[in-house]
């Protein structure tokens, strides 16, 4: 069967995509999931958030692996995954990603290099997360190729909101040219400070706008400054605040994507 591959993606930077894929993977890990989280990013947020505040130190990442996919050599030994204490695994990245990325660009079957690595790790586990980085680029091109399921962060800001377009029309080329199965799982509104009237028109625009063809999380991800301190920290919110309001929110949001 192997496993559920999620995707989390938007080309707007500052919209909470990184502590999402960090505490989603660690959400269904707590539920008692196989998870591995990968860093598709070569600014290696996720690789740092997960406590590797030095990426650019790790001898096995991202790119080493799909460099010797690319060149048709043998995967390194352990496959470069990293243990984390909160039980998720995690396949790292560092700046090397972005020379890769543009060695990308020249070869063959070019957006499908991340699927076929993926192919060969994907029983050990239950659900792999993506987390890509702020661009529509090759590297980004090749997490949708791979996904069964799209998840798109967007914070509660009139901007976030208006560039989803593009993201949409890229996810409809990706579907029809190269990966036929992939579907969105929805949209999720992080950053929210629903106290105001300012963030609940903006999650109303977001339902009228999309809500017939795309789902709207029921989990809002509250604005908090507890979540920002957490990738200073190496951990997840559950450890961080675990009586807080994002953690609640990560817990009801976890369990809304496994009802899928």
């Amino acid at each position: 069967m192997g496993a559920t591959i999620y995707c989390l993606c938007n080309q707007k930077g500052g919209c909470a995509k990184t502590t999402s894929s960090v505490n989603i993977g660690i959400g269904l890990a707590r539920e008692g999931k196989k998870v591995l989280l990968v860093d598709a990013d070569p600014q290696g947020s996720l690789t740092a958030s997960l406590g590797y505040q030095q990426p650019d130190q790790i001898k096995v990442t991202l790119a080493t692996i799909l460099g010797a996919i690319i060149m048709d050599t043998p995967l390194p030994d352990g496959g470069g995954i990293l243990h984390h204490g909160e039980g998720v695994d995690l396949l790292p990245a560092n700046i090397e990603l972005s020379g890769l990325e543009v060695t990308l660009v020249n070869i063959m079957s070019r957006e499908t290099i991340l699927r076929q690595y993926l192919q060969t790790v994907s029983e050990a586990y239950d659900a792999i997360i993506l987390d890509c980085m702020p661009s529509l680029g090759m590297l980004t091109i090749n997490a949708l190729a791979a996904a069964d399921e799209v998840l798109i962060p967007a914070q509660a800001h009139f901007l976030s909101i208006k560039g989803l377009e593009q993201l949409l029309r890229t996810i409809k080329k990706v579907k029809r040219q190269i990966n036929p199965a992939l579907s969105i799982a929805g949209i999720l509104v992080t950053m929210a400070d629903m106290r105001t009237n300012y963030a609940r028109e903006i999650v109303e625009i977001l339902r009228d706008t999309y809500g017939e063809k795309i789902r709207i999380f029921e989990s809002i991800i509250p604005l908090s400054v507890r979540a920002a301190e957490t990738s200073a920290e190496g951990k997840s919110i559950y450890l961080h605040d675990p009586a807080g309001k994002v953690a609640a929110a990560y817990a009801a949001l976890t369990r809304e994507v496994m009802r899928g």
